[in-house]
Parts: structure tokens; sequence; C-alpha cells
């Protein structure tokens, strides 16, 4: 049994995660903004933790985070605001990430994109760019952490029943390839699990290989 929190914990993907994780027998917190949310995050098995990432320092997170083994970031502003998808995507990312190495856990997952990075492709003109910057400023931070860090880049989100199965995409960037939140939350389970995710970007769609052994096959 691991003590994991995830950040962004009424997110589509971290309802799912926090499902599983407790279903496996861990110990879970969740992260959440709003106080209306508690019983849906807390039907889960999951802890409820109200923190607003937006306002939260760092010291304020290092004390919801002490205590627990891991961290999953699954956090998000949702775009339409690009102010605060800087502070949240971005600046929080990077307090976390921080308040972790400070409130003594190791392992540390997020949830990014496939095709983040500083090489996005997307023009500054276009709705997605401050998104496209913020993840690649937050990705690259925690490749710089020594942190023992994973960063999952599934294709385009969908609601769609998982099928438990992706394909890795180590080398391509088909970004509008369907990924199903239920499959990035099984491959968020399965990499906290797996040593040899660490130091790993982890880009994939929905596909033909068993998560377990795509993971296990890295």
């Amino acid at each position: 049994m691991a003590r994991i929190v995830i950040i962004g914990g009424h997110g589509k993907i971290a309802l799912r995660l926090a499902r599983r994780l407790v279903g496996a027998g861990h110990e879970v917190s969740a992260l959440i903004r709003n106080p209306d949310h508690r019983d849906e995050v807390a039907a889960t098995g999951a802890k409820p933790l109200l923190a607003d990432l937006e306002t939260s320092d760092t010291d304020t997170l290092i004390n919801h985070l002490i205590g627990h083994d891991a961290v999953v970031w699954s956090a998000g502003a949702g775009g339409g605001n690009p102010p605060r998808t800087y502070a949240v995507d971005r600046d929080a990312a990077i307090r976390s990430m921080n308040a972790a190495r400070q409130a003594g856990i190791d392992r540390y997952v997020m949830v990014s994109y496939l095709g983040a990075g500083p090489e996005h492709g997307v023009p500054p003109d276009h709705p997605f760019f401050p998104y496209a910057e913020a993840k690649a400023a937050a990705d690259q931070h925690l490749r710089a952490s020594k942190l023992a860090w994973t960063i999952l880049g599934p294709g385009k989100l969908t609601d769609t029943a998982g099928s438990g199965k992706i394909t890795l995409m180590p080398n391509s960037r088909p970004g509008l390839a369907d990924t199903s939140r239920d499959n990035v939350a099984e491959v968020a389970a399965a990499v906290l699990q797996a040593d040899n995710t660490i130091g790993r970007t982890i880009e994939f769609v929905d596909g033909d290989t068993p998560i377990a052994t795509a993971v296990q096959t890295l």
C-alpha cells in the first residue's frame, strides 16, 4: 500500500484514477478547489483536501503533501483564460514539484499531452498556445528536478469506455489520436508501480497492446 495524492482530484481522469488506486488498496488523497465536489471525490474512496492551486503558496502545498509517498498531477485550468492557464498549468504545477521535494516525496507523475514540449508547434495566435507553453515549461521543470518523475502524454482525450489497451508512440506526434480517459487513468496507476517508468516520457493513444504489457516493456 502507498499513500498517493492526486492534485486536481475532481478531474475526469483523477476520479477514475482514485477509484483504481483505492481498489488496489492504496490510501488516496485528492486536492480539490471547490468544496461542493467533496462528496463526489469521497465516493471514489479518496480523502478530499481543499486547496486553491492559484492562491496556494509552496508552504501550503507542503502541508497538504507531507506524509504521502507519491504525487499525481492531473489538474488543469480548463482553457479559455490565458492568465489562469499560466497560473495553474505552469506556476502551480512547478510549485507542487518544489513542494513535493520539500515534503520528502520522491515519486511524481505528471499528466501532460501527446506532443507537449518547447517544439509543440502551436502558433501564438491559437487559443491552445497558452496551455502548450504552460505545459512545456512545467514538464521541463519536472525533468530537471531531482524527483523520480514520469510524464504521461496521451492523445486527444475521450470519455469512451477504456479498452485497457494502448499503442506507445515514442517517435511520433499524432496529437489528435483518441485516448480514453479510462486508459489514461489505468496507465497512471500502472506507472506508479513500475520503476522502469521513472525518468521517462510515455506518449500513447488507444491501441492494441494491454497496458500492463506496454508498461512492462518500456
